[in-house]
């Protein structure tokens, strides 16, 4: 493990967590890392030890070569870095890279003792997975949170699931069961429009990502990105009697489904995200 003694004490630090692969349909997820670390002017920290967990032969070392001339090997990893945003009450530890093939239990021992190490008092796990949801309408973010009360507190939006799991589930247990606080955030990418980017995906995930921080996050150019992207898919959609067809019957099943959630619960957990955000001006 690197040492981390030279890192000075962090207030109040906060991970956030994305893996390219499994857990990242449409490079939703790994995209907020990405976003994060660009706003925020994050400053890598270490990567975890490439050989312990990846096979490269799944995960290929990327070469660049230009003209004629070997730039040198790009090895997978997962790399840690710290921001500071200026206008938060915590400092953020952000981890990106590819998932893991092997040892995740080791992977994850590793990743917790580097929180551990900084202090981390809660760790955000995003992913994103292909859905029956259409492209039209607000992007769905479910959650797991540990304990389930934090959840609550959050205003979040609880899933239930059985099934195969990626490293973001596993680092959930691990940091769980290490008496941290633990939440998953999962987006919905639409499942007939699954090649990156999906913009769309990466904002609903940072609006989330957003109010569990209690921090404006600057989007940059996102929303526009957002926009553009779903009406790139509605030309795409157009042209198609059979896509339209689907689409709209998609649209139909996701209105019937939350029609009698349109009052109560759902409205007022709406209405505080949007006071929290002009709040935060």
């Amino acid at each position: 493990m690197p040492e981390l003694d030279s890192v000075g004490e962090l207030v109040e630090p906060v991970m956030v967590a994305a893996f390219e692969g499994w857990n990242d349909a449409g490079e939703a997820a790994s995209s907020v890392i990405e976003h994060l670390a660009s706003v925020w002017n994050a400053n890598e920290l270490l990567s975890l030890e490439s050989d312990d967990y990846y096979d490269f032969q799944v995960s290929r070392p990327r070469t660049t070569v230009t003209n004629g001339e070997n730039q040198g090997i790009t090895w997978p990893t997962t790399r840690v870095s710290i921001a500071h945003p200026a206008n938060g009450n915590s400092d953020i530890v952000l981890v990106s890279g590819a998932e893991p093939n092997m040892r995740w239990r080791g992977f994850a021992s590793d990743l917790l003792s580097v929180a551990r190490e900084l202090g981390v008092r809660r760790i955000i796990l995003v992913g994103s997975l292909l859905a029956d949801t259409p492209h039209t309408r607000p992007v769905p973010v479910t959650s797991v949170a540990s304990p389930v009360e934090l959840g609550q507190s959050l205003n979040l939006e609880p899933t239930g699931y059985d099934g195969p799991t990626g490293i973001v589930g596993v680092l959930h247990d691990v940091f769980a069961a290490a008496g941290i606080e633990a939440v998953s955030l999962w987006s919905a990418v639409p499942h007939y429009v699954a090649q990156p980017p999906c913009p769309k995906g990466t904002l609903a995930l940072l609006r989330r990502v957003e109010d569990i921080l209690d921090i404006r996050i600057p989007l940059g150019d996102l929303s526009e990105e957002a926009r553009a992207w779903e009406h790139g898919v509605d030309e795409l959609a157009s042209e198609d009697d059979d896509i339209a067809g689907y689409v709209r019957s998609l649209e139909e099943a996701k209105d019937a489904a939350e029609l009698p959630e349109a009052s109560g619960e759902a409205i007022a957990r709406e209405f505080e995200r949007y006071l929290k955000r002009r709040g935060r001006g």
